[in-house]
């Protein structure tokens, strides 16, 4: 449990939050969506009878046409030591957490989900300590409403509820409809951070999400045909 909480709360949720200090939190959810195509391709390093069919390769490529379109819009970003840190954070937090959902699958079948989660999120914390007493200015720190507000959100909703639900949903589903919920997620980080953040959203941007959705949905879909064909096998066998 201390490493799943490592895997996906220091380096998921850690390894995102850190990195928003210097990318846009919209681009950080786009890139995040890549998440279900990182998912598959483990579970195929894992299960080597699975091969990825045309639609899964296609789907993979797509995806990555999407996040080539989101880079080049933020090419001059590069120069800054920072931004290529936090896309690297980002990367990170992605394969942390992707790891950690497939062994959280595999160990969560028999066990109690909530307990499991509230145990992941005590040592993800945890991890968490020493690495902002490394890195973190602490007398940055503000206590305002605002601050306050959104701690206590994120605590009941972001993590106490979300979390939870998540492990629900990982345990009674495949990893692959599981994941769908980082479909949403771009969507709605770009328009808030829009609305509220002022950043910068065009079309190219726009184009970048929705190419980057349709490369995941279509990995889920060949992935999904692939396990239905090796069904029909062992059925008819």
């Amino acid at each position: 449990m201390a490493g799943l909480g490592f895997l996906m709360i220091t380096m998921g949720n850690g390894l995102v939050s850190w990195a928003e200090v210097f990318v846009d939190s919209g681009i950080a959810a786009i890139i995040c969506s890549i998440m279900p195509v990182l998912v598959i391709l483990i579970n195929l390093a894992i299960d080597r009878s699975d091969r990825p069919n045309a639609l899964i390769i296609v789907g993979v490529l797509t995806g990555f046409a999407g996040i080539i379109l989101i880079f080049s819009e933020h090419l001059q970003s590069f120069t800054n030591t920072n931004y290529t840190i936090g896309i690297i954070l980002i990367f990170l937090a992605i394969v942390g957490w992707a790891i950690g959902s497939m062994f959280a699958k595999r160990s969560n079948q028999n066990s109690n989900i909530f307990l499991n989660a509230g145990i992941q999120m005590f040592f993800g914390g945890l991890w968490c300590v020493p690495l902002s007493l490394m890195f973190d200015n602490l007398s940055d720190v503000r206590w305002t409403s605002p601050t306050i507000y959104s701690l206590i959100y994120l605590i009941i909703f972001g993590s106490t509820l979300a979390y939870a639900l998540y492990f629900y949903a990982i345990t009674h589903l495949p990893m692959t409809i599981a994941s769908l919920y980082s479909y949403i997620n771009p969507l709605v980080a770009v328009v808030l951070g829009f609305l509220i953040l002022d950043e910068k959203l065009n079309f190219k941007i726009g184009l970048a999400f929705v190419v980057t959705v349709i490369g995941v949905y279509l990995v889920n879909r060949g992935y999904q045909q692939q396990r239905r064909k090796i069904e029909f096998e062992k059925s008819s066998s």
